[in-house]
């Protein structure tokens, strides 16, 4: 069955005109019961996600050899993923059946300190600089999404402090200096590349870690999300829509008022053959020295915050130390949970 994400227009947080408290009333709605939202009114020009797919074609069509030229190590949130070099289930401190069985290649930029000339000082690799390919085009290309999805993300960060009852800057006050990183993933790789079998992965379950992700992908099969039901249920964004969903950082926030959603990616494979599927996904975390604590708001009477106070920058880690270098994340517990619960 498809499951059917909520759809929410944030047109009057991005004209400035129009009936605000309906959209937050309707995010809060979605962010309780499923915690993906598929956004319109976002104000993208359809032509920068062309130019954004084209770029990720010419960087992927590269022979192996050549895109391992930008491969960086596993602390370092920037550059080219190869396939099977990650494992996002490990993210959650749960074990998958091969440690990097990840199906996906991926390439990754980031907000760098040279973006934040106000903040001197910034920890590295946090905010490392980017590497960028040999590709005509790429760079532009990659820069002017990434400028345009970090702008969807704050306006949803405006309508977020609505929804909560919060002061409207709320999140600026957290996302001065956000580790903020865009994640290109490709999916359908040159035969051979990769063992086709019945435990193919495309992306392992997983929660994202931050604030907000803001995600365009093809309206190909594959993304699975978690039901409230227990289920996983089939994802495709409608025409012109970002898929968003919440992070940790939104569900520690919020006590679980809100959840960041588990997804997982599963591809389609037609006679032996892996279906072509691409996306991109924008993560806007936060800043790496921001403490993340249950709001008050968010607590009923008598109720005691299901987390303990982190910073950003400690949570990320913890996560990318799983995804990325395979080290079992031991402070994922309730998350863990959510995925054994769903493989049962």
């Amino acid at each position: 069955m498809t499951f059917v994400v909520p759809v929410v227009d944030i047109s009057p947080y991005v004209t400035g005109t129009g009936d605000r408290a309906a959209v937050a009333a309707a995010m809060d709605a979605a962010c309780r019961e499923v915690g993906f939202v598929q956004v319109v009114g976002h104000g993208v020009d359809p032509a920068l996600a062309r130019g954004l797919g084209a770029a990720m074609d010419a960087f992927f069509a590269l022979p192996p050899e050549r895109k391992a030229a930008w491969r960086t190590a596993p602390e370092v949130n920037r550059g080219y993923s190869p396939p099977r070099s990650e494992s996002l289930s490990l993210s959650l401190g749960v074990e998958s059946a091969s440690r990097m069985n990840d199906f996906f290649e991926a390439f990754n930029v980031g907000a760098a300190q040279s973006d934040y000339p106000h903040a001197p000082g910034l920890p590295q690799p946090d905010y490392a600089e980017n590497t960028w390919p040999d590709v005509p085009g790429f760079r532009g290309a990659v820069e002017a999404w990434f400028a345009e999805a970090a702008r969807v993300a704050r306006a949803l960060t405006r309508v977020f402090a609505d929804a909560l009852g919060l002061p409207v800057d709320f999140f600026d006050r957290m996302t001065g200096h956000s580790l903020d990183v865009l994640r290109m993933n490709n999916y359908a790789l040159p035969p051979g590349s990769v063992e086709l079998d019945g435990e193919l992965t495309g992306m392992g379950e997983h929660t994202d870690y931050g604030i907000v992700t803001v995600l365009w992908a093809d309206q190909v099969p594959g993304l699975q999300i978690l039901a409230p039901d227990g289920g996983w249920r089939d994802v495709s964004p409608a025409d012109g829509a970002l898929l968003v969903n919440l992070g940790d950082v939104t569900t520690r926030l919020t006590n679980e008022r809100w959840r960041s959603t588990l997804h997982r990616v599963k591809p389609p494979v037609v006679d032996g053959t892996v279906l072509r599927r691409r996306s991109a996904a924008f993560f806007h975390d936060g800043d790496v020295d921001a403490v993340v604590s249950v709001l008050p708001g968010c607590l009923a009477p008598g109720e005691d915050p299901k987390y303990l106070p982190v910073t950003v920058g400690e949570h990320v880690a913890a996560k990318l130390r799983g995804s990325r270098a395979g080290v079992v994340n031991t402070a994922a517990d309730r998350e863990a949970a959510r995925v054994l619960a769903a493989r049962g």
